[in-house]
């Protein structure tokens, strides 16, 4: 009994509360300041998505944790609100407030961690009266294995970059061969190799990037395995996925440069598949056409004074077919997805938008009224209550 007492004193006292909180701000602290090193996206899982902050001395293959993560900082502020609000639980009329307050910093709590899990982010890239129906993440890669046999349907088989990371042996069921992954790199810098007379494009590993303006190129060397046969060994690279490097790597090298266009080809048993690597893509049932983008400046600089994309929504199965314009803070809302106006293709050929789907996006708004109203209806009650004792 005297543990389950321990335990629970523990997690219901309010010297939790302030280590914790002095902690997180400790964190917060030293997070921000890993930006500068490590890049947002970096600093956030490092720091404030994880467990633990690990310390991992140069050159060493271990890391020992040195201080909580946001994940376990905010799990523990969680446990301590709610097991302190049901121990000392008694309803009365005058707390009515501080348990409105209370249940909305539990819901933003809650609402936090959820968005971390499940909140996801990606970009579509639309040249000026193309369209598109799906997005593509900006920080993680797939090879795709595309049967283009069908001149009218491609059937397309994504192998995540995780499991190109293992560089093991990979099967699937609608693949006639096995692709075994020799090389991998999370990022990486193309050269042209020459071998004999024949000139071939290398991809060299690089040091992976962590500003948010710029972008790793994944890279493997992979084979292709068939039941029967000979293996082929193929060089795949998002560089190349990306029409804008592949048109740079073409200024660069010339006609020395080998056919991009087949050499990501493989026949086997009469049908054709295309390899690539690529962002990972996440498919729409609807489809947006690019109609129109404009970008202006402030006249003699080269500050943005308003750029915008003007688009059509089109979706089959329910017959919607609309125009929306989309600029700085004037997103669109459509399938629980937002559109943000994020930026513009190199020459203002096309326009940039930042896919965001969070289902629990609400539950900020409404965990801060409910703090607000909480402060209100605590004050108030003490407000009145203390008039009423003044006219008596």
């Amino acid at each position: 009994m005297k543990p389950l007492i321990f335990i629970l004193d523990f997690f219901t006292s309010l010297r939790l509360t302030v280590i914790c909180l002095t902690m997180a701000m400790v964190l917060v602290f030293i997070g921000t300041i890993a930006q500068v090193k490590l890049g947002l996206y970096l600093a956030q899982e490092h720091y404030f998505q994880s467990l633990f902050v690990f310390w991992q001395p140069n050159g060493a293959s271990w890391k020992i944790p040195v201080w909580p993560g946001g994940y376990l900082l905010g799990g523990l502020l969680l446990v301590n609100l709610i097991a302190a609000q049901i121990r000392r639980f008694h309803f009365t009329k005058k707390k009515i407030g501080i348990y409105v307050t209370h249940a909305g910093l539990i819901l933003l709590f809650v609402g936090q961690f959820a968005t971390q899990l499940l909140q996801i982010e990606t970009f579509m890239a639309i040249p000026e009266g193309a369209s598109t129906n799906y997005s593509e993440s900006g920080r993680v890669s797939e090879i795709a294995v595309i049967d283009t046999t069908d001149a009218n349907t491609d059937h397309v088989v994504a192998i995540p970059e995780t499991l190109v990371a293992r560089k093991k042996e990979i099967r699937h069921p609608d693949l006639p061969f096995t692709i075994k992954v020799q090389e991998y790199a999370k990022n990486s810098d193309p050269t042209l190799q020459r071998n004999g007379e024949k000139a071939e494009l290398e991809f060299r590993p690089a040091p992976e990037v962590t500003k948010m303006e710029d972008r790793n190129y994944p890279a493997a060397t992979i084979q292709i395995i068939p039941p029967n046969g000979s293996a082929k060994t193929m060089r795949v690279s998002t560089f190349l996925a990306d029409r804008f490097q592949r048109e740079s790597i073409r200024k660069q090298f010339g006609s020395e440069l080998p056919d991009f266009d087949t050499s990501d080809t493989y026949t086997q048993a009469g049908r054709t598949y295309r390899i690539v690597m690529r962002s990972q893509r996440f498919y729409k049932p609807h489809t947006v056409q690019l109609l129109h983008v404009t970008h202006e400046i402030y006249k003699g600089t080269d500050v943005p004074k308003n750029f915008s994309s003007r688009v059509r929504l089109t979706r089959p199965d329910t017959g919607e077919d609309r125009e929306a314009l989309i600029y700085m803070n004037n997103p669109l809302r459509y399938d629980g997805e937002t559109y943000y106006q994020s930026g513009l293709l190199p020459g203002d050929s096309g326009t940039i938008l930042q896919v965001v789907r969070n289902p629990s996006w609400l539950t900020p708004y409404i965990s801060c009224a409910m703090v607000a109203g909480g402060l209100v209806i605590q004050f108030m009650s003490h407000l009145i209550g203390f008039a009423k004792k003044r006219a008596k």
